[in-house]
């Protein structure tokens, strides 16, 4: 008698999760759901293995915030870590010796969020979109986003209910600063005195730091008692609205404290797409006396808020506002510097990275929210001469397949 289970006869197990977030079995097959271990019978039918957890969420898998919670702690760290080193392979690039465990963040801890919002009828659905569609899902929990960002969904939820208006949709942008949290409500007008004024009782009644309101013109602060910065390498820098910041607080430790490392001793380091400073200040604070940091930014209000509290601080962070794309930094430029940091947009910096390569900069650290296009640079990177020495891969965006790395590139 055969003591084959009915149904996994032919079945074929998951040995990988795709850059998608699916399952992939031994025979080549993408099964949504599934995780590593899991045994995927010929009719689809998916038996859970010691690596499928129980999803930390209600809404999972509806909600689009969220694409691998049905993995465990180990499978988890091994997608992370699988994401980066595939980009490397991806491009025939050979492999650091020093290659750090993956950092995961852990649950309850990104502290900025974009929600939406549609009036539906008369009620307010506000939350993350379904992976792929326009449909929100009207959130009540939220098992990644610092809990006082999710205390304010419902608050918010009312709120957006007494200003609703037929076709209604607004973005929600909350951001835990060192004062609170920062609201940035958009695509909403709101008009008349009593209202604008019930904005201010709301922000009050709520303890928020600051609320601004964008009805398409930029946005427009209502409420802000004291001026709302962020620490970022340990400096206080003010906060403009819809900044870009590391999506945690231990994410970004965890790439800055990598930098840091791996230029020990560089007294010269241009900071390259630097934002508010947060590479910048980090190395100048860690760094040898004299260090000199140059932090390059495009954007004029991240580009103002660092220059002001280096300023202030008498720190050695020079601010250059300068459109790295349209205007990279030529060689005769670059090398004047022992090193340079960049972390671009998740499209990469092809312009600037074959500028890099043909400078002679000793060291280049790398940070990128994008595998794929830091692995079409990394390739021109080596072919101008540089060798990748360390990498390490980290896990901000917990429970979705978006992954960050840093990286140290040498002559």
């Amino acid at each position: 008698m055969s003591d084959a289970v009915p149904g996994m006869i032919g079945a074929s197990p998951v040995v990988r999760i795709a850059a998608k977030g699916d399952g992939v079995t031994e025979d080549g097959r993408h099964v949504a759901l599934a995780a590593p271990g899991d045994m995927v019978a010929a009719d689809g039918t998916v038996t859970p293995g010691v690596h499928h957890a129980a999803p930390a969420c209600r809404h999972y898998p509806q909600c689009g915030g969220c694409q691998l919670q049905h993995l465990d702690e180990a499978a988890l760290a091994d997608f992370v870590a699988d994401r980066v080193i595939g980009a490397v392979l991806g491009q025939h690039l050979e492999l650091p010796q020093i290659v750090a465990p993956p950092h995961l963040s852990p649950p309850a801890s990104r502290r900025r969020a974009t929600l939406h919002a549609q009036a539906i009828g008369k009620r307010v659905v506000l939350g993350f979109r379904e992976q792929g569609t326009h449909h929100i899902v009207d959130l009540r929990e939220c098992a990644v986003t610092a809990p006082a960002l999710v205390a304010l969904v419902k608050p918010l939820r009312e709120l957006l209910t007494r200003f609703a208006t037929r076709g209604m949709a607004v973005d929600v942008e909350m951001t835990l600063a060192d004062q609170g949290v920062s609201v940035g409500i958009k695509g909403l007008a709101v008009e008349g005195l009593a209202a604008i004024e019930s904005l201010g009782d709301f922000a009050r009644a709520h303890g928020l730091a600051r609320l601004t309101m964008d009805a398409g013109y930029g946005p427009e602060t209502q409420w802000e008692p004291e001026p709302v910065t962020m620490t970022v390498g340990g400096v206080p820098v003010a906060l403009p609205a819809g900044a870009f910041l590391q999506a945690t607080p231990d994410g970004e430790a965890a790439l800055t404290s990598a930098a840091c490392e791996w230029l020990d001793g560089a007294a010269m380091v241009a900071d390259l797409f630097s934002g508010l400073g947060t590479f910048a200040f980090a190395l100048v604070k860690a760094g040898p006396a004299g260090r000199k940091v140059l932090a390059v930014e495009a954007d004029r209000a991240a580009h103002l808020a660092g220059q002001g509290v280096a300023r202030m601080n008498g720190l050695q962070v020079h601010s250059l506002h300068r459109d790295l794309f349209r205007n990279p930094l030529r060689p005769e430029e670059l090398n004047r510097f022992d090193a340079v940091v960049l972390d671009p947009p998740r499209a990469g910096a092809r312009e600037q990275v074959a500028l890099i390569a043909d400078s002679t900069v000793a060291r280049v650290v790398y940070v990128s929210c994008n595998p794929s296009s830091w692995a079409r640079d990394a390739a021109r990177l080596v072919e101008g001469g540089y060798r990748l020495a360390e990498l390490r891969a980290v896990g901000q965006f917990r429970w979705s397949t978006h992954v960050e790395l840093a990286s140290l590139f040498v002559r």
